[in-house]
């Protein structure tokens, strides 16, 4: 199978598996609804006690191809596509545009995410499976139901830590600051042997991230992601995520990647 072929196909295959495995449907309180009971995914965002938006929830991303993107915004990013949604391809390095292209051939066998290691932000952000939002006046935690990961993105005012400095994390260390309704994440000291994207493009230890999150209403989180890793690639880039919300009691499940993990089994050798 050719690896663009054996990409949609596990996709497809997560995704059904995820969405069938939720919590049975319940419905919440507390949430705008229309005339026929039905939560109203175009209501106003809801704010907080401090009148920030509240970007809480349970989040999927949209998946599918943008055919008609707005002019005045990034591209839409697609998950494992060359390019990742953008017109030609990413602006690698040479090294790293020959390092995407071997991991490519060999069907991507060494991605993180098939070997129950996280996965990187964009990744996350583009997963076939939910993640979790919990927001508070300190810090905002991201759950991730794959690979149950968990990210915290600090409020308190504190700055990031040098770049090189501190234990480089696999999501890496993450400051929020509001910019109006606009939620401005900046990250750094990530490790230097993660995948951009599920076909293998890299990432170094000089990453640094920048996620704008803006919840246009009740139902649609909106959200811009720049890469700049001047090792990996000439000049940084910006994508767009759109997530939608799973709507009236859904939830997370547990996800234990080692137990379907047959190969890592001891062979009995005769």
């Amino acid at each position: 199978m050719k690896p663009g072929l054996l990409w949609c196909a596990l996709i497809a295959l997560a995704l059904c598996s995820s969405v069938s495995a939720q919590w049975p449907a319940h419905q919440a309180a507390g949430v705008p609804r229309t005339a026929d009971g039905k939560v109203d995914l175009n209501a106003p965002a809801p704010r907080t006690a401090d009148g920030k938006p509240d970007l809480s929830g349970i989040w999927m991303a949209r998946p599918g191809i943008e055919f008609n993107p707005p002019a005045d915004r990034p591209p839409l990013a697609n998950f494992g596509h060359a390019g990742i949604g953008m017109k030609g391809d990413l602006p690698f390095q040479p090294w790293a545009r020959e390092l995407q292209k071997k991991r490519a051939s060999e069907y991507s066998k060494e991605n993180p995410d098939g070997l129950c290691l996280p996965e990187s932000l964009l990744q996350l952000h583009l997963d076939p499976q939910p993640l979790k939002v919990v927001q508070t006046p300190a810090a905002i935690y991201i759950i991730y139901e794959t690979n149950y990961g968990l990210r915290t993105i600090f409020m308190d005012g504190r700055t990031l830590p040098p770049q090189g400095a501190p234990q480089p994390f696999w999501y890496g260390y993450s400051v929020g600051r509001w910019d109006g309704d606009t939620l401005v994440v900046e990250t750094n000291n990530y490790r230097g042997d993660g995948w951009l994207d599920a076909r293998g493009s890299p990432i170094t230890e000089a990453a640094t991230f920048t996620e704008r999150f803006r919840r246009v209403n009740y139902g649609q989180l909106d959200i811009e992601f720049t890469l700049n890793d001047p090792k990996a690639y000439t000049r940084p880039f910006t994508v767009r995520v759109d997530q939608r919300l799973m709507a009236d009691g859904s939830d997370l499940i547990e996800y234990i990647c080692h137990e379907n993990q047959q190969f890592m089994k001891k062979v009995k050798v005769d």
